[in-house]
């Protein structure tokens, strides 16, 4: 029987059936997975952050030019 649109009775999948190991507690290699994963994604995103503070502080300190300062202030006054 085809489902309606207006009737969302049954909607929402099924639950996923657990091991034995599961049910007794013991977790999962797909949540061990799922933490290394999360620890390889905040050590890129802390190394991101790094670099570009780097490439900021690098830019900002440029000889000749204060930060603050626009092209504008730094060229003489043409009468």
């Amino acid at each position: 029987m085809a489902k309606s649109r207006n009737n969302l009775l049954g909607v929402g999948g099924q639950r996923k059936k657990l091991s034995r190991a599961e049910q007794q507690g013991a977790g999962s290699a797909r949540g061990a997975d799922r933490k290394v994963a999360e620890d390889k994604k905040q050590e890129l995103v802390r190394k991101m952050r790094e670099r570009a503070e780097a490439q900021a502080a690098t830019t900002a300190a440029e000889p000749g030019e204060q930060p603050g300062q626009s092209e504008q202030d730094t060229l003489p006054a043409q009468s």
